[in-house]
């Protein structure tokens, strides 16, 4: 199995800032890439931030200049700054892992590979006026 454990976020003022972590754990071959969703009440969870392990990032346009994601390969985890709040940043963010991950079969050494995500629990960011 594969953990997605986040941390961080909170209450904070519009112009403040926040800081988001997420590590990835488990039964993985490699990590493809890591990042950030928004959820909101009435919406689609949305891409915030992602990363590739080779460091290729990507931002949603509501968000460039203002967040930066970054990783660290040796343990398989994920930063997020996040600076010049807006209330429109308010949300629960989920942290995704998409992973090369296996299981044994049971049968002397074989063992099944695939890709999959895997989502952490969610952090509420909270941008008050």
């Amino acid at each position: 199995q594969v953990q997605v454990v986040e941390s961080g976020g909170g209450l904070v003022q519009a112009g403040g800032a926040l800081n988001l972590s997420c590590a990835a754990s488990g039964n993985i071959v490699s990590v493809d890439n890591m990042g950030w969703y928004r959820q909101t009440p009435g919406k689609q969870r949305d891409l915030v931030a992602s990363i590739t392990s080779a460091g290729k990032t990507d931002y949603a346009d509501s968000v460039k200049g203002r967040f930066t994601i970054s990783g660290n390969n040796a343990d398989n985890t994920v930063y997020m700054q996040m600076t010049s709040l807006k209330p429109e940043d308010t949300g629960v963010y989920f942290c995704r892992a998409h992973v090369a991950t296996y299981e044994d079969v049971g049968h002397d050494d074989a063992m099944r590979f695939w890709d999959d995500d895997f989502w952490g629990q969610g952090a509420q960011v909270t941008v008050s006026s």
